[in-house]
């Protein structure tokens, strides 16, 4: 058994990891009372510890509430990097290159959908390919356009239709994510993704329809556009098989670069290049094409989910009103400006299963949210609930912008099998009002309500510590599986 790692509490929400050993820093983890015994199951506070040694790292090593085990970083890391002197690393940005979140309001509510949500969800899934491997028949993308979706992302998207400028106001970096070059990413992850955009893919993805349960700031969601009972959608997907490859790719680029510029790991997981250095600048040029892809991916799917909507309701999409709240990304190293010991200061800050909180009159904090801050978008589970927040200015100077990103995982999936084995969760769900569609059974099984921290739990240690503020619970109606 390896040792536990320490901890020593600061407050209520918040846990020190204090720097020894090859440390640079220390870390801070983002966890209560309740949530700390579960996080120190696994080897993610070690992994807090370990991003801790790595060149450049500028503050300390950060862990949101719903921490668990990941690939070299823990998922719910955050890590920010002196652009001369510090690293990046796919491990800090993980195999899904942003994976992210979108949330759509609509004029409907509960009473008008409800009945209907069975066929809803059916469309849904007629209409959004979904499970290992899904593919659109009909959208079959030339070598040059695919280059096209990197480069420009969302935009790419609203150019050819698949919704209006309107949408890319209301997504993180107006859905294109600047400097990306599709010539460093490789053949292999180009033929993965060449016939998947527009596809939901499989594992915890989802597209969930869902209603407002419960108004935390009135004012808040009002200038969200966000009321009781009113009917929502949240799209949670990445860029499938493409970025995938992008970051099997780097990690083998980075395994020798380590060895080239003599940096000392303690877990060769966290393979990393300088940021500065040829391997360094080509993983952000990759990564930043496969986070295009994947804000085109939910674009498309956006699209997909409004024409739906049509189909089964028969209404226009001025009578429906499904406007887009918010896209945020989950998985990304992002170069930003922070205040650094006073100082305006330029960093690469790694992101892996975080969301981005930037507070109000932040100048990347979208227009229409200058007022209020960001929008935080916290998915939980198919069987439970979800939230919307806003970003706060403690957020900023505390964790580089940065909250949590969702429940995070308690059991891995062939866990959460054995605890589903003899029942049937699609029945459990339906007794709760909540219809459910999956690409399998094993898929529908595999994301079980137990598998996952309860996500209120989480969402109070980022509202308690002041990196994030509630707006809204949402609860599920109908959700599409991966």
């Amino acid at each position: 058994m390896t040792a536990k790692v320490k901890v020593r509490q600061i407050d209520a929400y918040r846990w020190e990891i204090p720097q020894e050993g090859r440390m640079r820093t220390r870390g801070v983890v983002y966890a209560s009372q309740g949530l700390l015994p579960k996080i120190q199951e696994d080897q993610s506070l070690q992994q807090v510890a370990n991003v801790a040694t790595l060149p450049g790292i500028v503050g300390a090593s950060l862990a949101m509430p719903d921490i668990h085990w990941g690939y070299g970083f823990p998922i719910g890391g955050v890590a920010a990097f002196d652009m001369d002197q510090g690293i990046v690393s796919p491990g800090g940005v993980g195999y899904d290159i942003n994976c992210g979140v979108r949330l759509l309001r609509t004029n409907l509510e509960r009473a008008q959908v409800a009945p209907q949500i069975e066929a809803l969800v059916n469309t849904l899934f007629s209409n959004i390919p979904s499970g290992v491997g899904s593919r659109r028949k009909d959208l079959k993308l030339s070598q040059s356009t695919l280059k096209e979706v990197m480069r420009y992302g969302s935009a790419w998207a609203v150019k050819q239709g698949f919704g209006d400028a309107a949408d890319l106001e209301h997504i993180e970096a107006q859905g294109t994510i600047p400097g990306a070059d599709p010539e460093l990413v490789s053949q292999f992850a180009m033929e993965r993704g060449r016939d998947q955009l527009g596809t939901l893919g499989s594992g915890n993805h989802f597209v969930e329809v869902g209603y407002v349960f419960e108004i935390f700031d009135d004012k808040l969601a009002a200038a969200l556009g966000l009321y009781e009972d009113q009917i929502t959608v949240i799209i949670h997907t990445g860029s499938r098989g493409l970025g995938h490859q992008v970051c099997d790719d780097y990690i083998r680029v980075m395994l020798k670069a380590v060895s080239k510029y003599g940096i000392e790991l303690p877990d060769r997981q966290l393979c990393c290049a300088p940021i500065a250095s040829p391997e360094g600048q080509q993983y952000l040029a990759a990564m930043a094409a496969a986070a295009n892809y994947a804000f085109a991916n939910r674009q498309l799917i956006t699209h997909w989910v409004r024409e739906s909507f049509e189909q089964l309701f028969q209404m226009s999409p001025r009578q429906l009103g499904l406007d887009l709240i918010y896209d945020v990304a989950h998985n990304i190293a992002k170069i930003e400006t922070h205040e650094v010991n006073g100082k305006k200061t330029r960093l690469c800050v790694h992101r892996k299963g975080a969301t981005r909180a930037f507070p109000p009159e932040h100048p990347e904090t979208p227009a229409a949210y200058q007022k209020i801050g960001q929008p935080v978008l916290i998915p939980g589970d198919m069987g439970r609930y979800s939230f919307v927040l806003v970003g706060t200015q403690k957020a900023l100077t505390e964790t580089f912008g940065s909250t949590c990103h969702g429940a995070g995982r308690e059991l891995s999936r062939h866990q959460a099998l054995k605890v589903a084995k003899g029942r049937s969760i699609v029945k459990e769900l339906a007794a709760k009002g909540i219809f459910v569609r999956g690409a399998g059974k094993g898929t529908v099984d595999e994301e079980i309500s137990e598998a996952y921290k309860d996500v209120a739990e989480v969402v109070e240690v980022a509202h308690g510590a002041g990196i994030s503020k509630k707006v809204a619970k949402l609860r599920p109606l109908g959700v599409m599986k991966g």
